[in-house]
């Protein structure tokens, strides 16, 4: 842990205004702040309407955290990754009293986002200041835990999902945090020939053997590289659901089924560790 007070971690008001890092950078555009991380876009948080997700990939989080559960029914939630809270914060209003938990390291930027976009109170967001396979760790555990209904891994490292959780041992430490019935959400930034997402999905189906994949049409042709969207489990996953959402959206997206995953996106193996 950091040495971060109990306000700057809690929804119980907002840190002072912090004097940003060189790393960090805060644009006001579009009617919400857009949080950028060593010059790359990390979040866009609009206070006055959190339910409001211009990027893409955090979009189709949203969907299927959307057709995980009944309308409204609070949710028991780890987030991997925190930058400007933008999905806790998607949460907090469309599945009130939903329990969060946000590890993000980086307490820079935790500050920032207190300061300039406040939690509404009794958010039910609590950001550890921690890195995320320590903090998956720590999790797993820990004594007399229900496990998490979902966890969503969207962090990054130079813009690739971290080498430690994107290992067969970091994906194991992610599964051994939700509950028997829970799901993963993973954003993996790929290309082709989606050398990463290969081996990423070949070590969550060792844990989590029902699995669905989301993407832009471009992304899969291999014109440009883009966010594929995991969603796995021990249960089936809602496909069906997920695909009437790519249908409806503004951005509409393709759904890849378990079978398609595999013709379209096997043949990985899990990855070590890093050295």
């Amino acid at each position: 842990m950091g040495r971060s007070s109990r306000r700057q971690q809690d929804d119980d008001g907002p840190a002072d205004r912090p004097v940003l890092p060189e790393h960090l950078e805060v644009v006001e555009t579009d009617g919400g702040l857009l949080f950028r991380r060593d010059g790359r876009d990390q979040s866009f948080v609009d206070v006055t309407d959190p339910a409001r997700l211009p990027f893409d990939y955090v979009r189709r989080l949203a969907d299927a955290l959307d057709v995980l559960a009944p309308p409204g029914e609070p949710l028991r939630v780890v987030h991997v990754g925190g930058a400007g809270l933008s999905l806790p914060r998607y949460l907090a209003v469309t599945r009130p009293r939903s329990a969060q938990t946000v590890l993000e390291p980086d307490e820079a930027l935790t500050a920032a986002v207190r300061a300039l976009a406040p939690l509404p109170a009794r958010s039910g967001i609590r950001v550890r200041p921690v890195l995320g396979r320590p903090g998956l760790e720590a999790l797993a555990a820990g004594e007399r835990r229900e496990g998490a209904d979902v966890v969503v891994l969207d962090a990054f490292d130079d813009g690739r999902v971290p080498a430690d959780l994107a290992s067969g041992p970091g994906l194991r430490a992610l599964a051994a945090v939700l509950a028997p019935h829970g799901t993963a959400l993973l954003n993996v930034a790929d290309e082709a020939p989606f050398a990463l997402a290969r081996d990423v999905l070949a070590a969550v189906r060792e844990h989590l053997p029902q699995v669905c994949v989301s993407a832009e049409p471009a992304t899969l042709r291999g014109r440009r590289p883009g966010n594929l969207v995991v969603v796995a489990s021990r249960a089936p996953v809602p496909v069906r659901a997920l695909e009437e959402r790519a249908r409806r959206g503004g951005a509409p997206y393709r759904v890849l089924d378990a079978a398609t995953v595999s013709d379209t996106l096997g043949g990985g193996s899990p990855r070590p560790d890093p050295a």
